[in-house]
């Protein structure tokens, strides 16, 4: 895919994302007063639409719709450094506008900034290990040649993570910044963001660093073009002779 297409995908998943996140808390908030209930509905509608943004974009852009993975990618050399720079632009534009696109759809006003204030010593700790654990999934699943899990195990971690961590699990800068301009049960105050995206940028980079420890050598890869030639060709005539 041409970069603008994969820009264009990166933008479009991340938007979708958030306003599955977002939108999800407000019916969430319409259809019950019981908390726990509205944070169920969240996690189903959450887990549901990554699910399907992954399985679909994973050809398209490689399904970052993340700055956190993009940021890791890049530090690995799997995305040239300007790339990776132009994916987190669009993700991050991606988030406002899925925030925006959200807020939309319920009839409320297009940009309310949240007072819900997120950063205390353990949500900064959940957001660590929430992005720790994301990046170190991806990044496994990937060296096992196992990416074609991805879709059900990104997912399914940040499900997970709903209930399992003091945060529950933004473990996305993108996410952070668009949930900030909604004052509703998914919104995180300005003055919470940034303490978040340290601990997300913190946690992608000890995450980066556990796999490491594990696969050395690097991650594994489908060969490409006449790599996948050649390799074809061997194998063929491995088992069928010259």
């Amino acid at each position: 895919m041409s970069l603008p297409r994969r820009l264009f995908a990166e933008f479009l998943g991340t938007a979708a994302l958030v306003m599955m996140v977002i939108g999800s808390g407000l019916m969430g908030q319409r259809l019950s007063a019981d908390l726990g209930v509205v944070i169920l509905i969240n996690q189903i509608s959450t887990v549901l639409g990554l699910a399907v943004l992954v399985a679909l974009l994973i050809p398209v852009s490689g399904a970052h719709i993340n700055p956190a993975v993009t940021l890791v990618m890049t530090l690995r050399r799997e995305l040239p450094a300007g790339e990776g720079l132009s994916y987190g632009v669009m993700q991050l534009a991606g988030g406002v506008a899925g925030a925006v696109g959200a807020q939309a759809m319920f009839d409320l006003p297009l940009v309310e900034f949240s007072n819900n204030q997120r950063l205390t010593t353990g949500s900064f700790l959940g957001e660590v290990i929430s992005t720790a654990g994301l990046i170190a999934v991806i990044l496994t699943a990937v060296a096992q040649s196992k990416a074609d899990w991805l879709p059900l195990l990104v997912p399914a971690w940040i499900g997970a993570g709903f209930f399992a961590t003091s945060s529950t699990s933004f473990a996305n800068p993108a996410v952070t910044v668009g949930r900030m301009f909604t004052d509703s049960f998914t919104g995180i105050a300005v003055e919470s963001v940034l303490g978040f995206i340290a601990a997300q940028v913190l946690g992608a980079l000890l995450g980066w660093l556990l796999v490491s420890l594990y696969y050395p050598t690097g991650l594994a890869r489908e060969p490409q073009g006449e790599e996948a030639s050649r390799a074809a060709h061997t194998e063929h005539t491995a088992k069928e002779g010259p």
